[in-house]
């Protein structure tokens, strides 16, 4: 249990930095499983191909909140069990996350299959590149159970505290599909079949190295046979804490869809590669202040539990700072020079070159607010605060976007889409720092006393 006491008593910034490098390289390298595709896709197989896997996107979004929805539940349970030194509750929310991982992953491939077409159609797919979509998707969708296995299990990994291991974790996976699609995509020729087969092998090398993990000494919780089970009031704890960025994800699933249409409508077949090439520069942006909140989420978690609000604010406050600064970083990158950017993408085709670089200007001019949303949206997750979390997090991705793509466009067609973007994170900002300000009083309420007692 030593690695759970620290959460409780190790100074907050050393434990924010001792976890935030691991958390870093995890998640800069699971970022790179569909950027990598769409590089090497978009310089080997041609716009066409980058198009077709960009219309997965909305897809492979459902995969990701799927291990989200099971994966973060489980994970902010067991850190505040673990807070409450509960370390036997704390296996039993492992095992009934374990079984609802597998459960979930079989339904949802069962029925991808079933409506796989009508799916990517749904998505925007033309008959000039479904072909290339089907290809990627008939492979991916073999490996859902191993991604949610994999990266939900992760999580729990990071949240008992073992944030190296959960870095490990992502090198592995990430490092072998960076070392597989070259040689499939170009060595043998395979195309969009490769890069899908590269990612399917990193999955599954994944969902192996996380469970050998929880067999193994190194694990501070364990999954015990007797404990998988479906016990329903933790399925409905983990369900309820990982709503909200399960919403999120789905969410931002069905705005990609609508994005992917009306791109399509306002911009052709390559404003899709155009949001695609966009989607993965904001992706690795967003991974570093995704980093920040699986830094700090034990360490929240943790102490919310041990009702500790001194060091909850600590840990809360340094992951805003450091969420702003590498915002605005990002944001001056983005704007002195967007073209390097794209061209590591495609090289060849002028018009989509043309289509990307004001989309990825305009899109996220919003970027210097965006990590103090993200980190905000995740401390209501981290302390069991669902139903706050998803409203914040749909607020962003739903109640204020979606209505700005059926709008803005009639009046600026494509730059209107693009300018959705900037617009919605710029409200929702607002609303966020409403709710956040409240939290905070209430917590330095409960300092106030605890001094007094």
């Amino acid at each position: 249990m030593e690695k759970a006491r620290e959460l409780g008593e190790t100074n907050v910034g050393k434990l924010m930095i001792k976890f935030f490098i691991p958390a870093f390289i995890g998640v800069f390298v699971n970022a790179l499983y569909n950027i990598v595709d769409r590089i090497f896709i978009g310089q080997g197989v041609g716009a066409e191909a980058l198009s077709g896997i960009s219309v997965i996107f909305p897809i492979m979004l459902i995969m990701m909140a799927l291990g989200m929805l099971i994966g973060i539940g489980t994970g902010v349970l067991v850190s505040i069990n673990l807070g409450k030194k509960d370390a036997t509750r704390a296996e039993k929310v492992l095992g009934t996350g374990f079984l609802l991982m597998i459960i979930i992953s079989v339904v949802i491939t069962a029925i991808t299959y079933l409506i796989k077409e009508p799916i990517l159609r749904s998505f925007g797919a033309t008959d000039e590149i479904i072909s290339y979509a089907n290809d990627y998707l008939d492979i991916i969708l073999a490996g859902v159970i191993f991604q949610v296995v994999g990266f939900s299990l992760n999580n729990v990994i990071r949240s008992e505290g073992n944030a190296k291991i959960a870095m490990y974790s992502m090198l592995i996976s990430a490092g072998l599909n960076m070392v597989l699609d070259p040689i499939f995509i170009f060595g043998l020729g395979m195309g969009v079949k490769g890069a899908a087969w590269a990612t399917f092998i990193s999955m599954f090398a994944l969902a192996a190295w996380v469970l050998y993990h929880f067999k193994s000494n190194r694990s501070v919780v364990k999954i015990k046979r007797k404990n998988i089970v479906l016990n329903k009031t933790i399925t409905y704890e983990i369900l309820g804490i990982g709503m909200a960025p399960f919403t999120m994800q789905i969410a931002n699933s069905f705005v990609q869809g609508l994005l992917n249409k009306k791109l399509i409508f306002y911009g052709g077949d390559l404003a899709v590669g155009a949001m695609g090439i966009i989607n993965s520069i904001a992706t690795m942006i967003i991974m570093s202040i995704v980093a920040l909140n699986m830094a700090s989420q034990p360490i929240i978690g943790f102490n919310y539990g041990a009702k500790s609000s001194k060091r909850v604010k600590a840990a809360l406050r340094m992951a805003l700072v450091s969420a702003t600064i590498i915002s605005i970083g990002a944001f001056t990158l983005v704007e002195a020079m967007p073209e390097i950017l794209v061209r590591l993408f495609n090289t060849e085709d002028k018009e989509l070159f043309r289509l990307t670089v004001p989309g990825l200007r305009i899109g996220l001019l919003a970027l210097p607010i965006v990590g103090f949303q993200v980190v905000a949206s995740n401390f209501f997750q981290s302390v069991g605060k669902a139903k706050i979390a998803m409203l914040l997090t749909l607020m962003r991705q739903v109640i204020v976007l979606i209505p700005l793509l059926y709008l803005l466009p009639l009046s600026f067609g494509l730059t209107g889409i693009w300018a959705a973007m900037p617009v919605s994170d710029t409200i929702s900002g607002m609303v966020v720092t409403y709710f956040l300000v409240k939290e905070w009083k209430r917590l330095s309420s409960l300092d106030v006393g605890a001094q007094a007692v």
